[in-house]
């Protein structure tokens, strides 16, 4: 069988369709995996994304953007190619594309994950030929503990500054990791207050019908002391800078899956780092492929060669891929 995909200097391109999964630079037709920055790009003609991306994109890119949304399932006949979006659990919209003409299958995963992060409509694999699959934190050190144990570590350390009169400050993206932490840390210890740009994705979110604690947007006109004592979330890019003034006496904690390296947290200069990812860890790219039962898997981004020398080893086809994607990093806002 011939591939159904075409991994060309723009992105992931279906011929037989004539478009793009994720496009890097303005194409005609752009399928969007999911609304983050990098996945989602400014300039194409035509996007095609899940119902729960739509406010944030035109947040993002610009109310006059040309968009159709479609549910999860949802099948469409795009130039020939049936066309389907499926969960991956990666953010609140985010979707595995599935792609079928004359009875061969293409997955591209986008970004996901495994776990159910209570926030997120949970990933469900999907059975193909050939998968796409990220590769963000494809390596044997990365395997994730529950997340109850992460929120448990949260809500405890907001305690115990409570107790000694400091305001709690944790770092998260603001689309997708900054709601997946106001939505499962115990909101009844206190107030949540959020940075504008959390608070702007978060009121995107809302409008999609997505339940969430009630949050304070941050501005000049909030007495400092309102802070003592309770959560904001924060972008990474506030982190050592002048704005964050307004909140001492604060401790600040950092949510990533990159906290599982020794010295990110010291290199940030954060008080604590807690290891919370929305990519699949180690063992969840293994057990997707494994689901996909693909007969063809291809990686891209983060570590996409070991973990096709991995899969190679095992006897399966893998072959790696070049990509723009950044993935999740604590120097990049998405």
């Amino acid at each position: 069988m011939n591939s159904l995909l075409d991994f060309t200097s723009k992105g992931i391109y279906c011929p037989r369709g004539d478009f793009y999964i994720d496009p890097w630079y303005p194409v005609k037709n752009a399928v969007i995996t999911h609304a983050h920055a990098d996945h989602s790009r400014f300039g194409h003609q035509y996007y095609l994304a899940h119902h729960d991306s739509e406010y944030v994109m035109r947040q993002r890119l610009g109310n006059d953007i040309r968009i159709e949304t479609i549910d999860y399932s949802q099948v469409i006949n795009f130039n020939g190619v049936k066309l389907s979006f499926h969960p991956a659990g990666h953010i609140p919209g985010s979707a595995q594309i599935r792609l079928e003409y004359r009875g061969k299958v293409a997955v591209v995963s986008g970004d996901y994950k495994l776990e159910d992060d209570g926030l997120s409509t949970p990933f469900e694999p999907v059975k193909c030929h050939e998968f796409v699959t990220e590769t963000t934190f494809g390596l044997p050190i990365y395997q994730w503990r529950d997340q109850k144990d992460i929120f448990n570590d949260i809500n405890n350390w907001w305690k115990v500054n409570q107790e000694k009169g400091k305001t709690s400050v944790i770092f998260a993206y603001a689309l997708g990791k900054a709601q997946r932490i106001m939505k499962n840390v115990d909101a009844s210890l206190g107030k949540i207050y959020t940075h504008g740009a959390v608070e702007n994705a978060t009121e995107a979110l809302r409008k999609t019908g997505l339940d969430l604690p009630e949050t304070i947007k941050i501005t000049n006109e909030i007495n400092k002391k309102n802070y003592q004592g309770n959560l904001i979330i924060a972008t990474p890019a506030s982190i050592g800078t002048p704005w964050m003034k307004k909140l001492a006496p604060y401790s600040t904690g950092i949510a990533s899956g990159w906290m599982m390296l020794r010295g990110t947290r010291r290199r940030k200069a954060a008080d604590r780092g807690f290891v919370l990812s929305d990519h699949a860890d180690w063992k969840g790219l293994l057990q997707a492929v494994k689901l996909s039962e693909a007969e063809t898997i291809y990686s891209t981004h983060g570590y996409a060669n070991v973990f096709t020398k991995y899969l190679q080893d095992r006897g399966l086809n893998a072959i790696s891929l070049d990509s723009q994607f950044e993935g999740e990093s604590l120097d990049s806002e998405l």
